[in-house]
């Protein structure tokens, strides 16, 4: 129904900044709540940030002031500004597609986001 694909992702230092972006096709992207979710290895999947269609936003407290999510529904794609990045943000960082609160949705691939000095 909707196929996402990230990028953007790459080794940055301590302090830095990144721009994740996700091109979805397939359906109509506006209509989907969208959000980033981040695995490091050996821990699980979490939430990052996340907007439903109305634009409403959230956003894990580790990362909430420093990290923002926008949608450009035109464009077909969703990014993640990542500003003042820590070592703790090193993670492979997915996008995501949903129709339903609480839905599994649809996954990009997945982009490795490496903080390290």
């Amino acid at each position: 129904q909707v196929q996402l694909v990230e990028s953007g992702g790459d080794l940055v230092q301590p302090g830095g900044s990144l721009k994740l972006s996700c091109a979805a096709s397939g359906s109509i992207f506006s209509r989907y709540i969208v959000g980033w979710y981040r695995q490091a290895p050996g821990k699980q999947r979490e939430l990052v940030a996340s907007m439903t269609s109305g634009g409403i936003t959230n956003y894990a407290d580790s990362v909430a002031g420093r990290f923002t999510i926008s949608r450009d529904n035109a464009k077909n794609t969703m990014y993640l500004q990542m500003n003042s990045l820590e070592p703790e943000d090193t993670a492979v960082y997915y996008c995501n597609a949903k129709l339903f609160p609480g839905s599994f949705g649809f996954w990009g691939q997945g982009t490795q986001v490496t903080v390290s000095s």
